[in-house]
């Protein structure tokens, strides 16, 4: 089993003494936010421990939905539409974005009570989304077993390629001006007169006018040298891509206990929905509180777990100096190990659902972290306490849809500049 092999880019060799902003990880939502600012003529350096999109941003599921989302997330995900339609014209590269639809469906009278109560809550016209009966459910994605008792269906969702996605945006981004420097771990930001004024990487310090923080479950360790407190937990969701059947649609579908959406390539990409290893760190015991209610709502979808993740995450450190290698340097990527079972499972219970699926084997699979928020959404906000610096972090899972617009958002918050959507929703101090 292998890590998703993402499109290799060029990696600058000069590190600049000065820029206008330097973007910290090389993400979806850091590679966008650096696309904006180059657009915009702003100099701007990312730079990235390890690879440019190796880590949550290439493992995820590539869905790219409203659906579901949580109401006060629901502008950002709309906004971010536009942008993935014209994001393969604006790269000059594919990003494999296809908006085929996206549908969950329900068994149970209690799943679809959470459907239509998501209904009320948002612009069913602005999203195009609508429940669909049984009948309807069964004419969408034909030759099931199982007489879906409704469907949550949004046609203007869809889906993308991660391993070519953040990719693209970079060589874009670089092909404008921006600087990218992986292997190339920021250890720490400097200040002068009050105010963020550069930061310090293993190679150097970069000058800048100004820092965004874009670097998924590291982001909480990085502020956290810095004195700031970001609330974020792990969670690890594994994935699979199987080999190519005569699947009944072109829609990516959500059930329970299995989501599947086709790949460019053939086959489909499939995972437990109802299921994410929870490893126990250090920081369980400094958040947990934050995190109780979500625990409650939330307890059967988690194997919580003490062992390896937790060990190695104490052993890489939280305190150093500018001048000491970082954790950020002992781990460049954080690739841990598929739940095997889970992947075996979702397949299992996918085939029971549509036979069609019978005859599909498992040929890669893969994990990722995710860093989650005590209320599940991400921050994107401006840090009062470090002047300068802008955060785009905490996606909890679901960034990757909605990562053209957050990008964008973060490089307005980072100029100054009218914001794409009201960023309040996303704002640091609601933790406060």
């Amino acid at each position: 089993m292998m890590a998703p092999q993402t499109t290799p880019i060029h990696s600058d060799d000069h590190l600049p003494h000065s820029t206008g902003v330097v973007i910290i990880g090389g993400g979806i939502v850091g590679m966008t936010a650096a696309l904006v600012l180059a657009e915009r003529k702003i100099p701007v350096t990312v730079v990235e421990k390890g690879r440019i999109g190796a880590e949550q941003s290439s493992r995820n599921l590539g869905w790219v939905r409203k659906t579901n989302r949580a109401p006060e997330d629901v502008p950002l995900a709309l906004a971010a539409d536009p942008l993935w339609q014209t994001l393969e014209q604006r790269c000059g590269q594919s990003v494999g974005y296809r908006q085929a639809g996206i549908m969950f469906v329900a068994t149970s009278e209690q799943e679809q009570q959470g459907y239509e109560q998501w209904l009320d809550q948002v612009d069913r016209d602005a999203l195009t989304s609508r429940l669909l009966s049984s009948n309807e459910v069964a004419k969408l994605a034909p030759g099931s077993r199982v007489q879906w008792r409704a469907g949550l269906y949004t046609p203007s969702d869809g889906y993308a390629e991660p391993t070519l996605a953040t990719s693209a945006i970079a060589n874009k981004a670089q092909a404008l001006g921006a600087v990218l420097l992986e292997h190339c771990a920021a250890r720490g930001l400097s200040r002068s007169a009050g105010k963020i004024s550069g930061v310090i990487t293993e190679h150097g310090e970069i000058r800048c006018d100004g820092v965004l923080i874009a670097g998924g479950m590291w982001s909480r360790r990085l502020l956290g040298i810095e004195g700031v407190n970001l609330p974020t937990l792990p969670l690890i969701c594994s994935a699979c891509h199987t080999t190519d059947v005569a699947a009944p649609t072109e829609a990516a579908v959500g059930a329970s206990n299995f989501s599947f959406r086709r790949h460019q390539r053939g086959g489909y990409i499939v995972t437990q929905r109802s299921k994410l290893n929870a490893p126990l760190t250090f920081d369980h015991l400094l958040l947990g509180r934050r995190y109780l209610s979500t625990l409650k709502a939330q307890h059967r979808l988690l194997r919580i777990s003490v062992g390896r993740y937790g060990w190695d995450d104490a052993r890489r450190g939280r305190r150093w100096h500018s001048d000491m290698l970082s954790p950020f340097e002992k781990l460049r990527v954080m690739s841990p190990l598929p739940n095997q079972a889970f992947n075996n499972n979702a397949l299992k219970h996918l085939a029971q659902a549509w036979p069609c699926f019978e005859g599909a084997r498992i040929k890669d699979a893969w994990a990722g972290v995710m860093d989650i928020t005590p209320d599940s959404n991400p921050v994107i906000s401006t840090l009062d306490d470090l002047p300068g610096v802008t955060v785009a972090t905490g996606f909890s899972g679901h960034g990757f849809g909605t990562a053209p617009a957050a990008g964008q958002l973060a490089a307005d918050l980072v100029m100054g500049t009218p914001p794409l959507v009201d960023p309040t929703p996303y704002r640091f101090s609601r933790f406060n």
